[in-house]
């Protein structure tokens, strides 16, 4: 996987990191349609070493280049972390065993996850009904009252009272002779119509109007009732909405954990390794570090090692950076005290690869990254967890930051003191939706990066210095671990 980063370093930059670069740029036009795999890589500087002991272990070798690259001032990361075992060892029954404990209670979780996620969608739409009934009660206040009480009075007849079957509304005015006009007049009335003497009275027989006034009467009792229990159901739903949905999150943080795991247990396919006999007891791991260390342009430039003029120039940030990638051929042994732990001695080979990079180029690294394989399996991971919750973000936070008029009133009287709230996390609410606002918009506003062009004096002096400074570097951690170990096999 080493050569896979240095691979996309020469696709980002393939004048400076490319063997190939002419044919590569002459077949493709232009370095963002490279494919890696056609990149045959090139470094400033490489150093190599190899160092064989099956009693030493690579721990001690890792932890002191780790430790060597941040006393250097570097700020080092780690890109690659593979490894295989021979299927026929031990060490492969062991991580085997523990990556299905992984994945069975990852899996026990997502089904949770998935049961809850299903009740939050059932109540979104649950929620959606609600609130296109509640609009009707709202137009009754400020907006077209009249279309308003028109489509509740037609709602109270298919829903109400059609439950008298035969003396319903509907059912007296489509079978029962002199009441055809029974569905327009219920619709049309209005109490004062139905008031004898009153001037406003209807043009009804008065068998009509003695059916009119009950229903109607009936009718005002439901439209008071039904708008109460309706707005109260809907803060309920709204209420168990906001339950399911922590429910919903705190599944979703209890299953990264182990489907990380199972991930980071998964072991690499190298069906062709020569080195890897299935009968044999031993395990091939793959590490790469890498190590930036930005240089201050002006710094260099007050100090000499740059023009003076520098100092004023306003250039992109450039990095002296080194790959270093540790292949290492092990036999894993059990440690004596501890029958679940491993130790492995064998063949470590280390190089240190040396690289000048820009803000752009780095930032571009990571964009290549996290979009080739590397990056697949934590997007599986966020895919089964926090993404099934992004998806109906934009429904959820609909209802549940809605401002409730009532309370309004208690936060403006101080009534907020509940006993449960603090267990529940409610005093955490507000600043749990910002940062859930902040990351969706991160995530939302995240754009490709674009490798802005070199200034000539960045391409003439800036990336020529940090490449000198890169190489410099690369040999020194190099040199200093062979002369601390005293290492004769190296290049």
């Amino acid at each position: 996987m080493a050569e896979s980063i240095s691979e996309i370093i020469g696709r980002i930059n393939p004048e400076e990191y490319a063997d190939n670069s002419k044919e590569l740029l002459k077949e493709y036009g232009s370095a963002d349609k490279i494919p890696s795999g056609k990149v045959k890589p090139k470094d400033l500087a490489e150093h190599k070493l190899i160092y064989d002991s099956s009693s030493e272990t690579l721990e001690p070798i890792y932890f002191f280049i780790l430790d060597l690259m941040n006393d250097f001032g570097f700020q080092t990361e780690k890109l690659i972390d593979n490894f295989t075992s021979s299927p026929g060892s031990g060490h492969f029954a062991e991580l085997g065993q523990r990556a299905t404990i992984m994945q069975q209670q990852g899996s026990k979780l997502l089904g949770d996850i998935n049961t809850v996620l299903r009740s939050v969608l059932n109540l979104i739409y649950d929620l959606k009904d609600f609130k296109l009934r509640l609009q009707s009660y709202d137009e009754l206040r400020g907006g077209s009252k009249e279309a308003a009480i028109l489509s509740l009075k037609q709602i109270w007849m298919d829903k109400v009272d059609i439950t008298k079957q035969n003396s319903s509304i509907k059912a007296m005015a489509l079978g029962q002779a002199g009441f055809q006009t029974l569905v327009d007049a219920f619709l049309v009335v209005k109490d004062e119509n139905l008031k004898d003497g009153g001037g406003n009275e209807i043009d009804l027989n008065d068998r009509v109007k003695r059916i009119l006034r009950g229903r109607i009467l009936e009718f005002n009792h439901w439209l008071v009732e039904s708008e109460k229990e309706l707005r109260k159901r809907y803060e309920l739903e709204k209420n168990y909405l906001r339950s399911q949905v922590n429910a919903l999150k705190l599944y979703s943080r209890w299953a990264k954990p182990y489907l990380k795991a199972a991930q980071e247990l998964e072991m690499g396919q190298r069906g062709r390794e020569p080195a890897l006999v299935k009968a044999f007891n031993t395990i091939i791991l793959e590490l790469t570090l890498i190590g930036k260390r930005k240089i201050d342009v002006k710094g260099e430039s007050r100090g000499g090692n740059l023009p003076k003029d520098f100092e004023k120039l306003k250039t992109k940030d450039y990095s002296s950076c080194v790959l270093v990638s540790f292949k290492f051929r092990g036999i894993p042994q059990r440690a004596s005290q501890q029958q679940s732990h491993y130790v492995f001695g064998g063949r470590a080979e280390v190089s240190f690869k040396a690289y000048a990079l820009n803000e752009d180029e780095i930032k571009k690294i990571d964009e290549e990254l996290e979009a080739s394989d590397i990056g697949d399996a934590l997007r599986l991971i966020e895919g089964t967890t926090t993404e099934s919750l992004d998806q109906l973000q934009d429904e959820i936070n609909y209802f549940l930051e809605e401002k409730d008029e009532a309370e309004e009133e208690k936060k403006k009287s101080g009534d907020s003191s509940n006993p449960f709230k603090a267990l529940l996390g409610g005093y955490n609410e507000s600043e749990d939706k910002g940062k859930d606002k902040e990351k969706k918009g991160v995530k939302e506003e995240k754009e490709k990066v674009i490798l802005r062009p070199e200034s000539w004096a960045e391409k003439e002096y800036i990336r020529p210095f940090v490449g000198n400074d890169a190489k410099e570097k690369a040999f020194l951690l190099f040199d200093i671990y062979k002369k601390a170990h005293g290492m004769a096999s190296f290049t």
